[in-house]
């Protein structure tokens, strides 16, 4: 699969990224695709793979876990949340398989987690993870670099380590990406891509407009 999906836990937040082009076979559809899908206040679930699948579950996931929160008047842990999803997934098997691989970030009172799910229903809890083709060119970045203890900066630093590498050695164009942060305070953008294919930081862009 084409999409690239990066996310690492730090001590008291979750980064995720997702590349923002839009691709069927050889050609590029769009490039400010925005496949991170916040389920609730304070989770993320980022997917790659055929795009029907991907936005048709990732929307499936999020509409079930609202309708959870609504009608018990509490949201979902991210561990209940990582083995719902894991569970829709495994029963999809035997009728009509997604073929998506995701990413579930969250932060409860138990702290940030990050969970690594794939389109055969296999699960894991991780310090940091990748989907698609990513994986090939970053795993031993984020093994190499990561610490529990990094701060978001230190997290953002690395994710920026992990897209130059891709722009060095992947085939695929992976220029533009859209970076969330799950914590305490709930989920944000921190970096979102425009219509023309330029990134923006946006706590960035809001400096600026104070300044002025």
């Amino acid at each position: 699969m084409g999409d690239s999906l990066i996310a690492i836990k730090g001590k008291d937040y979750v980064l995720v990224a997702a590349d923002s082009g839009a691709t069927r076979s050889i050609l590029k559809m769009k490039e400010n695709e925005d496949k991170i899908v916040a389920l609730d206040s304070s989770k993320l679930l980022a997917g790659s793979g055929p795009v029907g699948d991907r936005v048709q579950f990732s929307e499936y996931i999020q509409k079930n876990v609202k309708l959870y929160q609504f009608r018990n008047n509490i949201p979902l842990s991210n561990h209940a949340a990582a083995n719902f999803i894991r569970t829709e997934l495994a029963d999809a098997l035997r009728s009509a398989p997604y073929q998506v691989n995701l990413l579930l970030a969250g932060f409860d009172k138990k702290g940030p987690a990050l969970y690594w799910i794939d389109y055969l229903a296999a699960l894991q809890e991780l310090d940091f993870a990748s989907q698609g083709y990513a994986g090939y060119f970053v795993s031993s970045i984020l093994d190499r670099h990561y610490s529990k203890e990094m701060d978001f900066e230190e997290g953002l630093k690395l994710l920026r380590l992990c897209f130059k590498e891709l722009q060095t050695r992947f085939v695929i164009n992976t220029n533009t990406w859209f970076v969330k942060v799950v914590d305490k305070d709930g989920v944000r953008t921190v970096i979102e891509v425009e219509e023309n294919g330029a990134e923006v930081r946006l706590d960035e862009k809001a400096k600026e407009k104070m300044e002025d």
